[in-house]
């Protein structure tokens, strides 16, 4: 045994100096050509070789086709046709772009499963976005800290607050009523309407303390903020890319929701003004806190702790962020189909005559919106047909499995998609057809396992009451005080992904005053 040991040291001694003189001969031989040839191959195969190992056995391309990048040029501009058939492969497939490897979920019981398992994913929303939301914003914390931060906001979006927003919501709704109606000719209705649902946000979240001309800074340069924030983009802010403008306007923007903010402390603390906005309600709600707390009593809890004037920003602007895509995409969507349906309309104005007693200068409150049941049922199917979040896109914290034969990777991002569970034929019969009766006898899988339209689990969206409440209003004053004229092109029906959904064309509208009171 010893000998053998003893022998095997000596050959190795014995052949050192060969060793040593071949890896010199190699070394200066060898060009850098070859070095970067070889780094190369060698990247390219660990870069194959990890996308099959995460890939496993769910659908997916057999290979990377473009190496290192995946799909991302694709990704620039992408198609909801390709999405649509990323979804009928499989419950589960996947793509990998540069370092990421993304798992998609189709299915209904799929997407709910991650939507409601926040011991393995928490939102992520797209890799660039934690630098330019901040990394203390409240959207990426995780666990309890979710949880409490969340609690101090549940009370902006009760019955009680959502009465408190209609009047400033219907006094924009006649200014843009009115300028609608004005226009001389048909436009593209995609920028009209994202204007009108950044003005209605932003005095719905910040009251009268933002000005005139803050609103149309915020709503001109809006844009760029969606467009850094698209599902694939370049990871890293480079100056004067889209990522560095996104950032740029989200600072400036924050900057003015915590001057606001700061107006808003004095008036509901200092004045004992009465809320007239989100802010308000917020800041309020934070002093009812305040004095209903027994400091002397250790079991006495501040139900709302104290927030910061930047704390504040930070929430409207993922408010704003949350609300202005969705909702601009939600008012095309639903113009362009009710337009399109005299029936539809007919009804709309019959209800709308028939819960006014016949006074179309009702204002609009809460009791009177909860009256509008068809009007209602027509925002309901609009957003089943055409949802405006397709996806939502979380991170995996750790090792996640999502069903028995397959385990997600940390690190990996996984996306529950909304859109198939909308239109699955065994809860929603002729999914592909728009019809708002289906909701005056909604099964529980309708309203519930397939209602994904706002998610669903510790994420789900808060406003959901309010963007029924809101269209709802809308819908029923328009469609009763304007004829509307959709000019329809090839591609009104074509979906077009601009980080919601939208009609290809831009949505072209005419609007046509009438008189109200007939039908």
């Amino acid at each position: 045994m010893n000998t053998t040991s003893s022998f095997t040291l000596d050959q190795i001694q014995f052949d050192l100096p060969t060793i040593i003189n071949t890896t010199k001969s190699i070394y200066q031989n060898i060009s850098w050509l070859q070095v970067i040839i070889s780094l190369v191959v060698i990247i390219l195969t660990y870069d194959q070789l990890m996308y099959q190992i995460r890939k496993g056995s769910i659908a997916g391309p057999a290979f990377k086709v473009w190496p290192i990048i995946g799909p991302f040029l694709e990704s620039l501009d992408p198609k909801f046709e390709e999405y649509k058939s990323k979804w009928d492969s499989g419950d589960l497939s996947c793509v990998s772009i540069f370092h990421k490897f993304v798992v998609i979920a189709s299915s209904r019981d799929l997407a709910r499963k991650i939507l409601g398992s926040p011991k393995y994913v928490k939102p992520c929303v797209v890799d660039v976005a934690i630098k330019i939301l901040r990394p203390t914003n409240w959207v990426f914390l995780d666990g309890k800290a979710h949880t409490d931060y969340r609690r101090g906001l549940n009370g902006l979006f009760s019955q009680k607050a959502l009465e408190i927003y209609i009047p400033v919501q219907e006094k924009y709704m006649d200014i843009y009523l009115k300028k609608f109606v004005n226009y001389d000719s048909p436009r593209q209705f995609f920028p009209e309407f994202r204007e009108l649902l950044c003005a209605l946000s932003l005095r719905t979240f910040c009251g009268d303390y933002i000005t005139e001309e803050q609103i149309s800074l915020i709503a001109d340069n809006y844009y760029r903020i969606t467009a850094a924030l698209e599902l694939v983009n370049f990871p890293i802010i480079l100056p004067y890319t889209k990522t560095w403008y996104g950032k740029k306007i989200a600072d400036e923007t924050m900057k003015i929701f915590e001057d606001c903010a700061a107006m808003s402390k004095v008036e509901i603390n200092d004045k004992d003004s009465k809320p007239a906005c989100v802010m308000d309600e917020w800041i309020y709600l934070m002093k009812q806190a305040r004095e209903g707390h027994d400091e002397t009593n250790p079991d006495s809890k501040l139900l709302v702790r104290e927030f910061t004037n930047r704390e504040i920003s930070e929430a409207i602007f993922t408010f704003l962020f949350a609300s202005q895509d969705a909702s601009s995409s939600l008012a095309c969507w639903l113009f362009q189909i009710v337009s399109d349906r005299p029936d539809v309309v007919k009804k709309i104005r019959e209800e709308q005559l028939r819960v006014r007693n016949n006074d179309p200068s009702v204002p609009l409150d809460l009791n009177l919106i909860n009256e509008m049941t068809y009007t209602n049922n027509v925002v309901k199917e609009s957003l089943r047909y055409r949802p405006p979040v397709l996806m939502v896109p979380y991170v995996v914290k750790q090792s996640f499995p999502v069903t028995d034969t397959y385990t997600a990777p940390k690190g990996s991002m996984i996306i529950p998609t909304l859109y198939p569970a909308l239109h699955d034929p065994e809860v929603y019969p002729q999914p592909d057809e728009f019809i708002p009766e289906r909701w005056e006898n909604a099964t529980g899988d309708m309203y519930k396992r397939n209602w994904l339209v706002f998610g669903t689990g510790p994420h789900v969206c808060l406003g959901k009451n309010y963007v029924l409440m809101l269209f709802t209003g809308m819908l029923g004053k328009f469609v009763m005080n304007a004829d509307l004229i959709h000019h329809k092109t090839d591609l009104s029906e074509e979906i077009k992904v601009f980080a919601t959904i939208f009609p290809k064309d831009d949505l072209i509208l005419e609007w046509k005053s009438r008189d109200p009171t007939v039908l």
